[in-house]
């Protein structure tokens, strides 16, 4: 089958599949949305604070993370400084139940440092509400923000450090001068980002929001569907949520990409030092990000030493951590497919000048992220349950709709290789006239590269899901994060934690894995030639 042919095909069914989870929605209230909602003051607050939680969530997360990467940047001798890199990279992809888990077990009405809390502060500290949702996503993003910008300092000539250097430039000038007009961008394109997330955000908001004051459009069509089955209601709320995170997603893919989970390289001429003060400063801020992101999964391992786990039998992990990764491994090697064959129109787009055609089949493409989870979920949970038996077959849709999921991440990372390979060899591909086959035996060396961390990624991001399986999943085949949000349902911290820790374990294995593989490999490119031998 012609690759145009399997890419159209690819791009319809990602299309499709919120298509129809709409029409089973639809179809099953006779009715459309309840546009008299917008007008109504509950819809209103629900608004406001969907708004106000993304944005401060962004804004923080950003902020916190400048003065880290600046303190990786200018102290290149600092301690643990690639382990912290790997764990802001775990720690952004970690399945948010696990994080939950360690803030309860941390911060919660009984958390282990809710007495220093309420010392501090003078009153009883409360975790749920905005104050537990912020703290979730900035520890979520915040190390994203971090690699991100660490990045983006690396990416800045010697020669500029150099000039400034000569020029005997102050701290503060650099800092006008040379950083700020690298970052500005950057910073403008993940605040966008971040707040795209957290507007999305479901369990964080779900589990610590602490009440209706606190609910934000996707909890809200979880609510209507749920306990009132609104459909009307839940229409609207949708097509609120989609239209609004659609258009900042678009605006957003204006300033471009960067790619996070490349593995950082060091190997700078010329690194600008701190010192003084300054040294210091930056010295405080690195030792504390390192705690930040280790408290709440160290409070994780007080829970194993709780007499409930004497009863425990471990083999009730055996099955779920199997299923989940079967489940991952699955949805990423899907993903990773659909990601290139999605791509192609987007590639045919670029290629032949059309601007608005490009932007079109990319926000097709990507349009999971910012589709509301649960309404797909739900719509096509309702529109396939007459037409199959949802009990035998309801895993292979947990693999699918995990698929279409994690297939924004996997374009994240396929594109910017494959528009590079575009722009190098396109018209000496065609100039060939190389068939369809010949074309691909070229890009896959040049693509390579890419597909390892691609697949770790999208591997730890599918197995962390949780929304979908709840829609569609079975008690015969319940997975490891099921497992987590039931233990911590009924109470059972240790059992919650003891799963947790499990479940972040895979996670930093998988990644520990591609960063060691993309290490060696790189190794390997740099070692000279053996004498005789010859390359072509």
């Amino acid at each position: 089958m012609p690759i145009r042919i399997a890419a159209g095909l690819a791009l319809t069914a990602v299309v499709l599949m919120t298509v129809l989870a709409f029409q089973g929605l639809i179809g099953l209230s006779n009715e459309g949305p309840d546009w008299s909602l917008l007008s109504d003051p509950y819809f209103h607050q629900i608004l406001q604070f969907t708004f106000k939680q993304a944005l401060l969530s962004a804004l923080i997360s950003v902020l916190l993370a400048w003065p880290v990467a600046r303190a990786l940047f200018y102290l290149p001798n600092l301690p643990g400084r690639r382990s912290f890199l790997g764990l802001c990279l775990l720690c952004f992809v970690m399945p948010t139940l696990v994080l939950i888990t360690g803030l309860v077990a941390l911060l919660g009405r009984s958390g282990l440092a809710t007495p220093l809390l309420d010392a501090i502060t003078g009153e009883q500290w409360n975790l749920y509400g905005l104050n537990g949702i912020l703290l979730a996503h900035i520890l979520l993003n915040m190390p994203f923000a971090v690699r991100v910008f660490y990045q983006q300092l690396q990416a800045i000539p010697d020669s500029s450090w150099k000039l400034a250097a000569q020029l005997k430039l102050t701290e503060f000038q650099r800092l006008k001068i040379i950083e700020l007009p690298t970052l500005r961008h950057t910073a403008l394109m993940l605040s966008g980002f971040i707040f795209i997330l957290c507007f999305n955000s479901f369990a964080i908001v779900l589990t610590l929001g602490g009440g209706p004051r606190s609910t934000t459009l996707e909890v809200a069509i979880y609510q209507a569907l749920k306990y009132d089955f609104n459909i009307p209601e839940t229409l609207t709320l949708a097509w609120t949520q989609l239209l609004i995170a659609g258009s900042l997603y678009l605006l957003i893919s204006r300033l471009g990409t960067t790619a996070w989970l490349s593995l950082d390289t060091d190997c700078r001429e010329h690194t600008p030092a701190a010192k003084g003060s300054g040294k210091r400063l930056l010295q405080l801020t690195y030792f504390t990000a390192w705690l930040a992101l280790l408290l709440p999964i160290l409070a994780l391992f007080p829970g194993l030493l709780q007499d409930e786990l004497s009863r425990f039998e471990l083999n009730e992990l055996v099955q779920p951590t199997l299923i989940s990764i079967g489940l991952g491994v699955t949805a990423a090697l899907a993903g990773i497919m659909l990601a290139y064959l999605t791509l192609q129109p987007v590639r045919d787009a670029i290629i032949s000048g059309h601007r608005h055609r490009q932007v079109l089949f990319e926000w097709l493409a990507v349009h999971n992220l910012i589709a509301p989870a649960m309404v797909v979920s739900v719509g096509l949970f309702v529109f396939l349950l007459p037409l199959m038996d949802l009990e035998r077959w309801g895993m292979l849709w947990v693999a699918l709709l995990n698929t279409a999921v994690v297939l924004p991440f996997a374009i994240q990372k396929l594109k910017p290789r494959l528009l590079q390979f575009d722009s190098q060899y396109h018209l000496l591909t065609r100039s060939l006239k190389l068939n369809q086959w010949q074309r691909l035996q070229i890009e896959w060396p040049f693509l390579r590269s890419v597909l390892a961390p691609t697949f770790a990624l999208v591997l730890v991001l599918a197995m962390g899901d949780v929304a979908i399986f709840s829609i569609f999943g079975t008690q015969d085949w319940t997975t490891l994060p099921w497992l987590i949000y039931g233990y911590a349902g009924t109470y059972r911290i240790a059992e919650a934690s003891l799963a947790s820790l499990l479940l972040l374990a895979l996670c930093a294995l998988i990644l520990w894995g591609i960063e060691q593989l993309q290490s060696t490999r790189k190794r390997s490119d740099k070692k000279p030639p053996i004498e005789g031998t010859h390359h072509a």
